[in-house]
């Protein structure tokens, strides 16, 4: 089985790392959370660390436009199915 999309579950600091990593390895990325909020903060970081690699030389202008295009975000659980590779990273309740 190829894996194509990653879906993670949790936006926060470790869900948005996950999905940083996947984006900018060229998988396409579904991001869910409960919050709304939580998501837009998440890639608003995801953006700034890029940056920074864009920064530092790691990676090219393109490459954290790429990585950026690859995210997607929902609310719905359910779109997840989809995904070749579910990952959770969500605290429980």
């Amino acid at each position: 089985m190829t894996i194509q999309t990653v879906g993670v579950i949790g936006a926060g600091q470790m869900g948005n790392g996950i999905a940083h990593v996947f984006a900018l390895a060229g998988y396409d990325v579904v991001m869910t959370d409960i919050s709304q909020d939580a998501m837009d903060k998440a890639l608003s970081l995801i953006d700034r660390n890029l940056e920074r690699q864009v920064g530092r030389g790691r990676i090219d202008a393109d490459a954290k436009k790429s990585a950026m295009a690859r995210i997607r975000t929902t609310l719905r659980l359910a779109d997840l199915g989809q995904c070749d590779l579910v990952i959770e990273a969500a605290t429980e309740r």
